[in-house]
Order: C-alpha cells, then structure tokens, then sequence
C-alpha cells in the first residue's frame, strides 16, 4: 500500500471521526429540560433481568414506579415509555427488548390507539433518536415519519441538528458521550402537586372506531407475544386527562375478549387505589404525581402477582444488591425534589418548569 493510499485512507478516518463527535456534540442532552427525551437510550444500561415490560406514553413514564414495585412485591421491571408514543413505536420498541431479555408480562398502555398516523417530528425524535440502530429502529422511522421527514436525518441526526450551533452550552460537551441518569427504571419522579380543577369531558367525535393501522400494530404485538410465550395485559391508566370514551373502552374490552387476553381500565378503580386527584397529580389529571404513582403501583403490583403469578425476587443477592443501589437513588431524589419544593415552592429541576413538552 502506497503512501497516498494510507494518507487517503486516514484522512477519510479522521473526517468519519470528526462528524461523529460533531453529531455528538450537537444531538440534544435533554438534561435541564424535556427529559422524557433520555428515557429511550437510558435502557441499555440495564441489567436486563426483567419480569415486567411497560411500554406506552406518558401515562407509563410518569404513573408507574418500577422502584415501587419492587420494594412491595419484588418485581423487577423497566418502563420503555415516551411522550406520545404511538403504537407503531411501541410494538418495535418491544421488538428491541426482546433481542436483550423476555420478560413474563408486558404491559401497554392503549390510549396510544386513538392515534392511527404519524403525529409530529418532536415526539417521534423523543421516541427514536434514543434508539440503538438495529433493524428495529429503522422499520420504527419508516413507520413514524412524517411526509416532509427524511430517513437519512434520523441516520444521521447531525444534518438535523446541525442548527444547534447557536444554543451550545458546557452542558452538550460535558454530557457527550454519557448522561446523569434521570428515570428511575423508565420512571420520571414529580413530586408536586397540581389538583385537578375541571373533570374533562369528551367532545363528540365524528368516528369513535380506532384506525387500521393501530389495530394491525396491536395485533403484531398480541402475536408478538404469544410467539414468546408473554403474557400481555392491557392497560387505560388512571389519568383524567386526555378523555377516555365510553366508545374506546368498548372496543378494548371486545379486543382482550377475543383475543383472550386481560384489558382493565384503571380509571374505574381510582376509589379503590386511594388516587385523590387533588393530591395525586402534578398538573392538573395529565400525569400522576409520585404520590399517585405509587398508589397505582402498588394496586398493580398485586394484581401482576395473583393475575400472572408474579415471584417475589427479594431474595436473590445479585437482584437484591442492584435494586437496593436503584432505591437509594429513587428516595435521594425525592428527598432532594421535597427539599427544592419546600425551599422555592416549585421544581426548578427534574423537568419541572415549563419547557417540558406535554402530550396533547
């Protein structure tokens, strides 16, 4: 090999190089606000020994607390939630787990299914970007994209953030090759409160029937599941807001009948979890707090371990010494979040201010 050749050939090395710290540098940190966007990528660094899958919106990151569920029934689990998750997004995220672990139950949460085409870029990229590349993540892009949307963006996340030249802080170089982590298991700890003011109530729609491409992505993912031998219940978590028809629950509880499978709306069991929703929730019914959180937790952790005979974990070491290390950092920042509340009678942390993005 000529000289040529070996200076042609390190200088391509070195250009692959400098765009790869260049795209690390510009790809968005989300540590001081919307930090739903760490939850995706936050997985991998797991030690996958899960007996509980969660996958869905909002409405799994921020109302089910893994840690919970351990402490009070010895369950090990991971939430893979992100805002606005669609289905599609859902059933290839757990196409992903499957090729790390098999968890005994998944969990989904359906009130994605009112969702039967793409939405907007800001989700997907909440939902995708954190994605290792894999076969997975790119049938979850083609699936998610918007017409004005460009796979090679999401290959290459660089030609998309490129025009974040101007907003660079300490914190992208400081976090660009790892991340504080912010979840807990998937879990994003609130401890406000924002009472709800107004029960929702629904607007009349045109067509209350869910789409055909929701519906051929929850069949992809029953199947998914019985392919595997995994159990999947399905899940309306108790949040008030966005409204829940009558016309959806309907339609659920016929999908679980004929597929055999479970499917329990929350929301008629809020009396018995104890939920006060002027005390439970941090901005007005979207989210429970972690107060509600846990409350629905526990009341969900019994239910895994009679409907699904759930074992209690507790006592193997290995598990024992990992989520003990996970607790200690779940009451840290609880403590810590009571302590900031007391102090300022707000969150200014934790994504508690205003930039992050809520689902609509």
């Amino acid at each position: 090999m000529n000289k040529k050749v070996i200076i042609n050939i390190a200088a391509v090395l070195l250009a692959l190089l400098v765009l790869a710290l260049l795209q690390r540098v510009f790809m968005p940190k989300y540590i001081s606000s919307i930090h739903e966007g760490n939850l995706i990528e936050e997985y991998y660094d797991e030690v996958k020994k899960h007996d509980v899958i969660f996958i869905g919106d909002c409405e799994v990151f921020s109302n089910v607390s893994p840690i919970t569920l351990w402490n009070q029934y010895g369950i090990p689990s991971y939430i893979r939630g992100s805002a606005q998750q669609l289905v599609w997004q859902s059933y290839y995220l757990l196409e992903e787990v499957l090729t790390y672990e098999t968890p005994k139950v998944v969990v989904f949460n359906v009130l994605a299914m009112k969702y039967n085409e793409p939405q907007k870029e800001a989700y997907n990229r909440l939902s995708l970007d954190g994605m290792k590349l894999s076969m997975s993540k790119l049938r979850a892009i083609d699936a998610s994209m918007l017409q004005e949307e460009a796979l090679i963006t999401y290959l290459f996340p660089l030609l998309r953030y490129h025009s974040r030249w101007k907003e660079l802080t300490g914190e992208d170089v400081k976090y660009m090759f790892h991340k504080d982590t912010l979840s807990h298991n998937g879990f994003l700890m609130r401890v406000d409160t924002k009472p709800v003011t107004v029960v929702p109530t629904g607007k009349k729609l045109a067509d209350y029937r869910f789409g055909e491409n929701s519906y051929d992505y929850l069949d992809r993912m029953t199947k998914l599941c019985k392919d595997k031998g995994i159990e999947l219940l399905l899940i309306k978590s108790p949040s008030v807001y966005p409204y829940w028809y009558e016309e959806w629950d309907e339609q659920m509880v016929q999908y679980a009948k004929e597929n055999e499978l479970t499917y329990i709306n929350f929301l008629d069991y809020t009396q018995e979890m104890g939920i006060d929703y002027n005390a439970d929730t941090y901005d007005g019914g979207l989210h429970m707090n972690l107060a509600g959180a846990e409350k629905f937790t526990k009341y969900l952790g019994q239910l895994l371990t009679e409907k699904f005979q759930l074992q209690d974990r507790r006592g193997e070491q290995e598990l024992a010494t990992i989520w003990q290390e996970k607790s200690e950092f779940y009451y840290s920042m609880k403590e810590d979040q009571d302590r900031e509340l007391k102090e300022y009678g707000y969150l200014k942390s934790y994504g508690a201010i205003a930039q992050s993005i809520e689902e609509e």
